[in-house]
């Protein structure tokens, strides 16, 4: 049974690494016609570069503004909406960047109710262009982004040393110095992943940047392919974009393995009440926050779909969208179960772990690259299947959702594989060796003994698969089937025809089914480190 493992494991994690090898392969092999790329690199290419990477820097400064600020408070200090606020900061993952875009659009454009009532205050004002394309775009997605950091740096805040607190305090260090000279850098590795999470969602996101009308290698990437039917140049532009998420990577597992610091004492911290101005100062700082990236935006789409009519498609939608979800996040789960070594087995070799690690990467790889590269796979295996056999193969057409669901497997397998990962490190290998004594074989012993201990984890992968695959928009976008709409590409679709009051619904079922699993999910975080707590 080991050898049958691990040869599945070494089978499945070559099928999920084929499409981004192909791709770069795809890169690098001649072509008949090079005029379109070459036109694009010489006018659009730098424009592409230079935005991309301007918009990661600034959603960088936001979202380690917005998510270390609200953390340090939040996890250091009592405050009036302290506890409403603990939770409301993680709900801003549950609103995508896109839908941000469309309510954000909708209500300071030149016919807004902001700007409408402007004008009614001073007569004769002309209409205000609020930011420009490069402003708008990462002040969206800084507010549907800074959760990631905010949860990891909440961990890693809360994870440090009382009596080191006490012994700054005792050395005179202000508050701020307290932030900036320790708790900071003791939770720098934290801070960098949320960073390292962010940047990679950044610079894969196509519907916000796409509806700001900012030039980006992701909207290269669909203007190339869709716009001048050019796969060639595509699939260069997703390389590109492929080396930023390595380079990123790279950086981020570089920073981490530089900043390692242990602590045996971690000690029980002591949150200090605040009072007065201080106080409210803390509580507007949060609260601020999730105002703008949730409260604000869920009570736009709820007041838009209070006053028009829900559209035709909506309920086949939202069960194409729930279907896809569902059918990942449990596939998603299976297969880790699957890969991940259990205690009750002999540990792989170093290929096997080798093989693990390079099918992490795909979370590395934004969406947009992703469905281009399954696109380049399936579409070299039907040429050499029809040359093969003398019959012609439409695997696109045929595979249908399988590829779809594959996609999201290459995408987001990671994200399940982590939390099933950090739920194993917790089971003592001694569990397995008491199993085998008592003559439980190795799938019995993972039934009866690992899966009742693994429930929390294997929940949080469920939700978490859940929750991306609901909102994930570039690879449904290319690689759905015909006339098989989801609720993301339904409010995409509405809101670029101008009908951004009926794309409330859709965008409003999205928050709602993902708001209840990373509620669960923030509970299941909050349960764990309360539980590592001492005398928990």
């Amino acid at each position: 049974m080991q050898a049958g493992v691990n040869v599945l494991g070494r089978v499945a994690g070559l099928v999920l690494v084929i499409p981004i090898l192909a791709l770069v392969v795809k890169a690098f092999l001649p072509t008949a016609d090079y005029s379109i790329w070459l036109h694009i690199r010489s006018t659009l290419l730098t424009e592409y570069l230079l935005n991309t990477l301007q918009l990661a820097l600034l959603v960088s400064c936001g979202t380690l503004t917005l998510g270390v600020l609200s953390a340090w408070l939040i996890t250091r200090y009592r405050f009036p909406g302290r506890a409403a606020l603990k939770w409301l900061l993680i709900c801003p993952l549950t609103i995508p960047a896109y839908i941000m875009a469309y309510v954000y659009s909708g209500l300071l454009d030149a016919v807004g109710p902001v700007q409408q009532g402007l004008r009614q205050l001073l007569p004769g004002l002309p209409p205000l262009a609020w930011a420009s394309p490069l402003q708008a775009s990462a002040a969206v997605l800084s507010l549907a982004l800074f959760p990631y950091v905010y949860l990891l740096a909440r961990a890693g805040f809360a994870q440090q040393s009382g009596r080191m607190q006490e012994a700054a305090c005792m050395l005179g260090c202000s508050r701020l110095a307290q932030l900036f000279r320790m708790a900071l850098p003791l939770a720098r590795p934290a801070v960098t992943a949320g960073l390292l999470l962010a940047l990679m969602e950044t610079i894969a996101d196509y519907g916000t940047v796409q509806y700001f009308g900012l030039p980006t290698l992701t909207t290269g990437i669909f203007r190339a392919w869709q716009g001048f039917g050019d796969g060639f140049t595509a699939v260069r532009l997703a390389v590109l974009l492929l080396g930023i998420a390595a380079l990123l990577f790279v950086l981020e597992g570089l920073a981490r393995r530089q900043a390692r610091y242990y602590q045996h004492d971690i000690g029980q911290q002591r949150s200090i009440q605040l009072h007065g101005v201080r106080a409210v100062a803390a509580t507007l700082s949060c609260a601020l926050p999730a105002l703008l990236g949730f409260l604000l935006p869920c009570g736009t789409l709820l007041m838009w779909a209070l006053t028009t009519t829900r559209p035709e498609a909506m309920i086949v939608t939202l069960g194409n969208s729930l279907l896809l979800a569902g059918s990942a996040s449990v596939l998603a789960l299976v297969l880790s179960l699957l890969l991940l070594p259990m205690p009750s087995r002999r540990p792989p070799g170093t290929g096997y772990r080798t093989g693990l690690m390079l099918v992490r990467l795909g979370y590395a790889v934004p969406g947009t690259v992703v469905a281009i590269s399954i696109l380049v796979t399936v579409l070299w295996l039907e040429q050499h299947l029809s040359q093969v056999t003398g019959h012609t193969f439409s695997l696109l057409l045929g595979g249908g959702l399988a590829i779809l669901i594959y996609a999201y497997l290459v995408r987001f397998w990671a994200l399940a594989a982590g939390a099933v990962e950090s739920g194993l490190s917790g089971i003592a290998p001694a569990l397995g060796e008491v199993a085998h004594s008592l003559g439980l074989g190795p799938y019995n012993a993972v039934r009866r003994v690992h899966l009742p201990l693994l429930r929390g984890s294997l929940l949080a992968a469920l939700l978490m698969v859940f929750a991306e695959v609901l909102k994930e928009l570039p690879a449904t976008l290319l690689l759905r089937p015909f006339n098989f709409n989801t609720l993301a590409i339904h409010a995409h679709d509405l809101a670029n025809e101008g009908r951004i009051a009926e794309a409330s619904w859709p965008a409003l079922a999205i928050v709602l089914s993902s708001v209840i699993p990373l509620l669960v999910l923030g509970s299941l975080i909050d349960h764990v480190q309360h539980s590592k707590q001492p005398g928990s």
